[in-house]
């Protein structure tokens, strides 16, 4: 009889666990909201899934969602399935998001705390030269035209000193850093976290030869159509992982220290440098 009576309160217990704990975490009809994020290519889609699977499945679990990881196999077309409004919530770059707020509406809710974003240009560790300058005449990498603090500042900074280059676009910033270190490309553009995440043996043959100033970083921001209640729990997971040990390890993993709540405005600083190369993609359809 005792033995029945304690499987009777097990069987109740579990019972109510199943009935009552999925109710602060799921939606009607039991089913996890859904939503998909896409993050702007700058590594490889598998790197990236390896980077960030860990993180959204701790925010899915904070923010009560089901996060469904999204990119594209290069910049061009992260940027084209943006203005399509595909992915849900959106991880851009400072410039696009100065355009992809336009149309199809993104708005930005979070971004790294306490970060400002700098390009680089990188060359080869043996390499003689010692000032952007001195790559006058050269073939240069960078990830993509579009590619903010990797591509746009440093030509935009060659060009204002009338150092002429030849640009090679070739997709992502890890592929700049390969092909630089093979010696395809004299330089190459990138950004300070993705050339410190870049495997070591890469790493390890390059320098730093150049930085840009600071600017307001990447955006994390959410397509229209997503509610306001689904945006702020996910802003409040995110704002929460420096507040937890596991938050910290996954933000070590980011090269960051936590994120902060963002507005539109953020990004004025990128809006006056008059950037205009997307035009087409967030045009009105006729």
């Amino acid at each position: 009889m005792k033995q029945y009576l304690m499987r009777t309160s097990i069987l109740v217990f579990c019972l109510l666990t199943a009935m009552f704990a999925p109710l602060a975490t799921r939606g009607e009809g039991g089913q996890l909201q859904s939503v998909t994020f896409g993050l702007v290519p700058q590594q490889s889609a598998s790197k990236l899934a390896r980077l960030w699977g860990p993180i959204f499945a701790y925010l899915g679990r904070h923010a009560a969602l089901e996060i469904k990881f999204r990119t594209a196999p290069d910049i061009p077309v992260f940027e084209r399935r943006v203005a399509a409004g595909e992915y849900d919530i959106a991880y851009m770059n400072p410039y696009h998001y100065t355009v992809f707020s336009r149309s199809p509406g993104y708005r930005a809710f979070a971004k790294a705390k306490h970060k400002r974003i700098k390009g680089i240009l990188v060359v080869r560790k043996d390499s003689p030269l010692e000032s952007p300058r001195e790559l006058d005449g050269a073939t240069l990498a960078f990830p993509a035209p579009a590619a903010f603090a990797a591509s746009v500042l440093p030509r935009a900074y060659l060009k204002r000193e009338g150092i002429s280059f030849t640009p090679r676009y070739v997709s992502s910033h890890d592929s700049v850093y390969r092909t630089v270190a093979k010696g395809l490309y004299t330089a190459g553009g990138g950004v300070v976290r993705t050339f410190n995440s870049v495997a070591p043996d890469i790493r390890d043959q390059l320098r730093i030869l150049w930085k840009t100033k600071g600017y307001t970083p990447h955006a994390f921001a959410a397509h229209p159509r997503v509610s306001a209640d689904v945006v702020e729990r996910l802003t409040q997971a995110m704002l929460a992982m420096d507040k937890d040990e596991e938050g910290r390890v996954l933000l070590k993993s980011l090269s960051t220290k936590g994120f902060e709540s963002a507005t539109d405005s953020d990004w004025d600083d990128v809006r006056a440098l008059g950037i205009d190369l997307l035009e087409d993609l967030v045009k009105p359809v006729q």
